[in-house]
């Protein structure tokens, strides 16, 4: 049966992929693989327990480059982008006018750049709003020309620092050049799934013969979108779209972690950024739902757009990601709900085809985060 869709645009992995034997599906305009022969439960259990290989090619990735390029890139985010570190990445938020997020994204210092990456559903809307606000004070290149690979699990060091030595000496959020397939890759030691690992960005023309050379690793398997998922759900991080979007806000989405000290309200560099009022507002004053996370009471997942009540039957939130969370070994769920409802082992009901399912808010990650901090 050919499962191509010629309308879909591919990564430069896509042959490997079929020859691997991954059932492709579409996923932000691209033709991608949401599991492999031995399946989602397989894939998700070898990336908590060897290193599994995801090709996020479809991602964005941007270049920003010129003296102001750092300056203007924070009138777009509530981050400190002019005191990260060379060689550093951070995670960085798009906001709008009303303080809801546009997207999430990744900046890392490159020396002379700043190299960011955004989500593949939102680049074009996102190199758009860059060039909009920022496009007279910095060069925005898109460098539509490179892959983009996530070695991600515990044995994922070991692997790179096989092929890469250098990268033996990263920690979590730092970023190093080194040659891998004959290629100069750029290497974050980050990732989507909770568990220590790498990203690299690579030349398309050598992409495969990486991806090659990293399955030829006897700790590496291929792993799939729906892996990826649920994964990150366990993980408690937001898939944008879903868990956030341009209605929601930083702090409504429990991310209150990642607005920088210097932007806040006593810091260095306060505001500046679209939305700064709102949200620095909310920061003071808080706000009326949260993103919370959610233990399932059952064994009937509870997924996306289920509603959420109360004792009484009222209707206090919204299920935004749920799956069965294989390490936890039940299901799991996140999604927002009222302040007054948003404390740790709040007992909520999710409706579930009409019957009501026990959900207990909890605190996230469900599995603990096992990032190489050093």
């Amino acid at each position: 049966m050919d499962n191509t869709n010629t309308s879909l645009a591919r990564t430069p992995l896509y042959q490997l992929h079929l020859e691997l034997g991954a059932r492709m599906v579409p996923f932000a305009g691209y033709d991608m693989p949401v599991q492999y022969p031995s399946g989602v439960l397989k894939e998700h259990n070898h990336t908590r327990t060897q290193a599994g290989l995801f090709d996020v090619s479809h991602m964005g990735q941007v270049r920003l480059s010129g003296p102001d390029a750092a300056a203007a890139l924070e009138t777009l985010v509530p981050v400190d982008i002019v005191g990260l570190p060379v060689n550093t990445q951070r995670y960085a938020l798009f906001t709008n006018e009303q303080g809801g997020v546009l997207d999430d994204l990744m900046v890392s210092n490159g020396g002379d750049h700043l190299f960011v990456v955004v989500n593949a559903a939102c680049k074009e809307q996102d190199v758009a709003h860059l060039r909009r606000h920022i496009g007279d004070r910095c060069k925005i290149e898109v460098l539509s020309d490179r892959a983009l690979l996530a070695l991600q699990g515990p044995a994922a060091g070991a692997v790179m620092a096989r092929l890469a030595p250098d990268t033996a000496r990263l920690v979590f959020m730092q970023t190093t050049k080194a040659t891998l397939a004959g290629a100069e890759c750029f290497i974050s030691r980050s990732g989507y799934t909770g568990e220590d690992g790498f990203e690299i960005s690579v030349p398309n023309d050598s992409a495969e013969a990486l991806a090659r050379l990293l399955l030829a690793q006897p700790e590496v398997a291929p792993i799939g979108l729906g892996a990826r998922d649920s994964l990150r759900l366990e993980a408690g991080l937001c898939l944008y779209g879903h868990d956030m979007d341009a209605g929601t806000t930083p702090v409504e989405a429990s991310l209150g972690w990642a607005l920088s000290k210097a932007r806040r309200t006593d810091g260095a560099r306060p505001g500046g950024y679209l939305g700064a009022e709102v949200i620095m507002g909310q920061i003071a004053g808080g706000v009326d739902r949260k993103r919370v996370g959610l233990l399932v009471k059952d064994r009937m997942p509870v997924r996306e757009g289920a509603e959420l009540v109360d004792g009484n039957g009222v209707v206090v939130g919204k299920v935004t990601s749920g799956g069965f969370g294989p390490t936890v070994g039940g299901p799991v769920a996140m999604g927002y709900v009222t302040a007054a409802n948003a404390q740790l082992g709040t007992p909520l009901q999710a409706i579930v085809r009409g019957k009501p399912v026990p959900v207990e808010v909890a605190r996230t990650p469900f599995t603990p985060q096992r990032y190489h901090r050093g």
